[in-house]
């Protein structure tokens, strides 16, 4: 549907193939959702001034993309918003956990990733763990957090530990609270940007997986093999990583927390249908809470972090800026032009009718 001015944007716009071009964003596979975004972050680059970097494919051949920086923009840590946040996101690449999976090129040079937005978000909450109280409470209200105690990145309770899952499955943040009680519970967050769910998925997944998923009861359905493909088996496996780690007495309570734009349907649609295969959550049961990216930015506002908000809004959910460049590619295609007039005028045979 076509959107009216000063009204929400109900959906974003197929993008036309010359505005891609122009800006170097043109990907034969990108879904809808993908293609805007990768359109917000080249122009979000070229309103801050950064040189455009490039892809080199297989053939050897290197093509400039929009969407990613320079090598001497990625150097200074252009992908981030604020020295503090390049900063922290260094030292957590140098101190990670062993076998952590971090792609230092994605995290550094690809503004469409997700790696850079977990940082990106979470920053301020690390730094600010009473921030990152109020911030948690207000997108998770069913859960108990009466203080943060820790922000951390990449994070697994256990990489390939036969008492959890057995495998590298990581949370891309996991938030570490105490309760009203003074019992201690972790939030493990999946974030989500333009990815599609349908991203490679393990060939096989660990047998551990078969022996959890009944002994877990967060499944109405724990042996169905829907859960165990794309683009349901991420959401699958890392919910049961939270259980598990709850199960082994880690934590007193765990939940699991799918974190994506609004507008991004494949997602959002995973999120819908991996609801229905999840029973209702017990207290021994780590809860799934699906969680859109303009929740927390709007949260960060209202908690007062307010430059931190409007950064990630402009960066990451200024979809206005798209399609204020849809609508000008549009009109510049208008061209003046007039039908040629019939050969009489239709006017008595109008009237003959009425």
């Amino acid at each position: 549907m076509t959107p009216e001015s000063g009204q929400a944007i109900g959906q974003l716009p197929l993008m036309p193939d010359e505005l891609l071009k122009a800006h170097f964003v043109q990907e034969k596979f990108d879904t809808r959702f993908r293609a805007c975004a990768r359109l917000l972050q080249a122009l979000w680059r070229e309103r801050q001034g950064l040189p455009i970097g490039s892809f080199q494919g297989r053939d050897g051949r290197k093509r400039k993309v929009g969407s990613l920086l320079s090598t001497s923009a990625a150097a200074v840590g252009r992908n981030f918003l604020g020295p503090a946040v390049a900063h922290l996101a260094r030292r957590e690449v140098i101190y990670q956990e062993a076998g952590a999976l971090i792609d230092r090129q994605r995290l550094y040079s690809n503004l469409l990733s997700s790696m850079p937005l977990a940082f990106n978000l979470f920053a301020p909450l690390r730094f600010d763990l009473a921030l990152a109280a109020k911030v948690m409470r207000a997108i998770a209200p069913t859960v108990d957090i009466a203080a943060v105690r820790h922000v951390w990145f990449e994070h697994s309770p256990g990489r390939r530990e036969v008492d959890l899952t057995g495998d590298r499955t990581a949370f891309d943040v996991a938030v570490v609270y105490q309760r009203s009680d003074g019992a201690t519970g972790l939030i493990g967050i999946e974030v989500k940007y333009s990815e599609s769910l349908a991203e490679p998925a393990p060939a096989e997944l660990n047998p551990r997986y078969d022996e959890l998923a009944p002994a877990s009861g967060l499944f109405k359905e724990p042996m169905h093999a829907a859960l165990r493909v794309n683009p349901l088996q991420q959401l699958f496996r890392e919910h049961l990583l939270a259980q598990a780690a709850m199960m082994r007495g880690d934590w007193a309570e765990t939940h699991f927390m799918l974190l994506a734009p609004r507008h991004n349907t494949n997602v959002q649609q995973g999120a819908d249908l991996y609801r229905k295969f999840v029973a209702s959550p017990g207290p021994e049961q780590a809860s799934f809470l699906n969680v859109e990216l303009e929740q927390l930015v709007e949260a960060l506002g209202w908690a007062g972090a307010r430059d931190e908000a409007y950064a990630l809004f402009d960066r990451y959910l200024n979809w206005g800026v798209v399609i204020d460049a849809v609508e000008a590619c549009l009109r510049a295609k208008i061209e003046d032009w007039h039908i040629a007039p019939p050969p009489s005028a239709p006017l008595t045979l109008i009237g003959k009718a009425a």
